[in-house]
């Protein structure tokens, strides 16, 4: 296996290190900017994008042309990412993006608007489609392509990468080989980043992943597990509040997921900022863009 499994990860003994200003959870927020990049008829797939939509399933017949499913995605780029882009830029907060190279080359004054911030960049992908689809030629090729591309259009490179749901085997080898990238976030597997040895070019290299979450991300409302926007609040809630508590004794991170055709809705938005309420302004808490957990990881947990 190109990728074994690690099932005991630090155990009961994490690295014992304190987050910048003495906090002990660092909370990040991730906008995943996917709209654009996906699968489209009109970029010859065969098939228009079925996941992630408003219904359980498309409605229209597999290989037609689904203007509904393209409508409910072209709402993320229309309306919600500008609602999420007002609400981050008035309270302040940092945020990473998840780019889909071609989603920001189809969208320039959004790609406009985050080449203004100082939001940091994680790559997801040049177009948003599965890599473990992918033969590893052709996904080391999506991988520079995504890399040059989201140089380009942002005048800046993304530090990490992140695929859709699911990595290949391969992909953390091919990561390490192009050279571009500071840590990856293909791992759903732990409260921490950790250090994992890749093969590279010339032998054994040890490479940061920094753990995302499927848990508390908003695709949850697509999934039928919370609809309200108490719900998605209270359980946010609820996830920062036990990891709090547990934090005397380790320190934690916690990743929350967001995409504009999702959160951007109103109904769902009044959630988010429930929860930006009760953790912004906190002493042990550290909001931060995900760049700044891999660097601070990196100066506290050296590479082995």
């Amino acid at each position: 296996m190109s990728r074994p499994r690690d099932l005991e990860g630090y155990g009961p003994t994490p690295p014992d290190i304190t987050w910048p200003n003495g906090a002990r959870l660092a909370l990040n927020f991730v906008l995943n900017v996917e709209e654009g990049a996906e699968y489209s008829i009109a970029d010859g797939d065969g098939v228009s994008e079925a996941a992630l939509i408003e219904v359980r399933a498309s409605r229209v017949p597999r290989g037609d042309r689904d203007l509904a499913a393209e409508s409910m995605y072209e709402y993320g780029s229309r309306v919600g990412f500008w609602r999420l882009h007002a609400l981050f830029r008035d309270r302040g907060l940092p945020l990473t993006i998840f780019a889909s190279a071609q989603a920001l080359e189809r969208t320039p004054r959004i790609a406009a608007a985050i080449r203004a911030t100082d939001w940091d960049i994680c790559a997801h992908g040049w177009r948003w489609v599965e890599h473990y689809h992918l033969d590893p030629a052709t996904e080391a090729e999506h991988i520079a392509r995504a890399h040059a591309s989201i140089s380009a259009t942002l005048g800046r490179a993304p530090r990490g990468f992140y695929c859709r749901y699911s990595a290949s085997s391969a992909t953390r080898g091919l990561l390490v080989r192009h050279g571009g990238f500071d840590y990856d976030s293909d791992a759903y597997n732990d409260d921490l980043p950790y250090w994992t040895m890749v093969d590279g070019a010339d032998g054994p290299v040890a490479h940061l992943v920094v753990p995302y979450s499927m848990v508390t991300n908003d695709a949850k409302f697509l999934a039928g597990d919370v609809f309200s926007a108490r719900a998605y609040a209270g359980f946010l809630i609820d996830s920062v509040d036990m990891l709090l508590a547990e934090s005397p004794r380790w320190p934690r991170m916690m990743s929350v997921g967001l995409h504009a055709r999702i959160i951007g809705h109103p109904g769902r938005l009044a959630g988010l900022v429930r929860f930006l309420d009760h953790v912004q302004g906190r002493d042990d808490i550290w909001i931060c863009p995900r760049a700044a957990i891999a660097d601070h990881w990196r100066a506290e947990v050296p590479p082995p």
